[in-house]
């Protein structure tokens, strides 16, 4: 930093240079040395240069190189009183202003927001990113935020703005209704209604915020590791399928433990398979015995709806009980056409069922 000043004597060069590149704010210190009328003060791009007299407001230049005079400083000529002929030194407090853009200053949630997922129900959700920042208003900035520092750093300010951001956040997260799952593909329309909601806040303090960024939305650990399961079960697709398929390319790779113990299993396999076929002599043993046929089903014709199926147990039961008669129409997979029960298979029913009783009396 840099400023022109005779000790001892009158101020005649006002400037300020700063290689920090955190400084927003710097007072001219001006060592209790007054300020010569028609001093020169140079305000750099990027500055701005405000005066402060007993404590007041007063004039605020923009880049430039200014002669201080009557003429250019209306606000400091009405507070002092000054006439037009006034050429006298003046004492009064001088802060230079960095106006240029602060950039990748970063925010994050420090504790979870809770949301109401439309597909995983309530669910906590973190965020964080990046922001630029930089002075609007110097005058209303320095009375705000700054009040009588001699310097002032970019970090004195911060906080209070990732306070306002996360306020913003938390509530355009909670009522967004986006789904955690497709939130990354909406975090620059989110961002544009954070950086609306936030920007009356932040005029406030004499900033603004010309970018503001969403870099990520995240669950927790714990919710991710279920999603990551849910996710791998969905691209295995058939489990089975899936194993049978790690299996054969396990034992693919020569050498492989895998492999080794698969080709074991299936060596006696077959081994146990060749020695249960093979006799004494080698000869092949006998082949198992086919399955039995599948059981025969019947269906029942009664008043016009078909019952059924049942079985050939079914049907002696109902042959035993009178529910089912020599002249009951039955069908059965095969048979061509509905038959009465006694010309077909059934027959052999009522051979064991007898006869209806004679009338009273015989």
């Amino acid at each position: 930093m840099v400023f022109g000043f005779f000790k001892g004597e009158f101020i005649d060069v006002i400037s300020w240079l700063d290689d920090t590149r955190d400084t927003m704010v710097w007072r001219f210190e001006r060592h209790d040395n007054a300020i010569k009328y028609g001093a020169k003060l140079t305000v750099r791009e990027g500055q701005a240069a405000v005066f402060i007299n007993e404590g007041q407001l007063a004039d605020v230049f923009g880049p430039g190189l200014y002669e201080l005079q009557t003429n250019n400083m209306p606000i400091m000529t009405t507070l002092q009183h000054w006439d037009h002929l006034f050429q006298s030194p003046f004492k009064c407090e001088i802060y230079f202003v960095n106006t240029t853009r602060f950039n990748d200053l970063k925010w994050g949630t420090q504790n979870p927001i809770m949301c109401r997922d439309p597909e995983f129900g309530p669910v906590r959700i973190r965020a964080f990113g990046t922001y630029s920042m930089r002075v609007t208003d110097p005058g209303v900035f320095l009375k705000e935020i700054v009040g009588t520092d001699g310097e002032f750093t970019s970090d004195e300010v911060t906080n209070q703005i990732r306070n306002i951001i996360l306020q913003q956040m938390s509530q355009v997260l909670a009522k967004s209704g986006i789904p955690v799952l497709d939130m990354a593909a909406n975090t620059m329309d989110l961002a544009k209604i954070v950086s609306t909601a936030i920007a009356p806040q932040i005029a406030a303090y004499g900033l603004a915020l010309p970018e503001f960024y969403i870099e990520n939305v995240s669950l927790p650990d714990e919710v991710e590791k279920v999603l990551d399961k849910r996710t791998s079960m969905g691209i295995a697709g058939d489990l089975n399928k899936y194993m049978q398929f790690n299996a054969a390319e396990s034992m693919a790779q020569p050498g492989s433990a895998m492999g080794a113990t698969m080709g074991a299993a299936m060596g006696a396999g077959m081994g146990f398979g060749m020695g249960a076929n093979a006799g004494p002599w080698g000869a092949n043993a006998a082949p198992p015995p086919p399955p039995p046929p599948a059981a025969r089903v019947w269906h029942v014709a009664d008043n016009g709806a078909t019952k059924g199926p049942f079985s050939d147990a079914d049907l002696a039961t109902m042959a035993a009980s009178g529910a089912l008669t020599r002249t009951t129409q039955v069908w059965t997979p095969g048979q061509d056409a509905w038959k009465a029960a006694a010309d077909t298979e059934l027959a052999r029913l009522f051979a064991m069922v007898p006869p209806p009783p004679p009338p009273p009396g015989q």
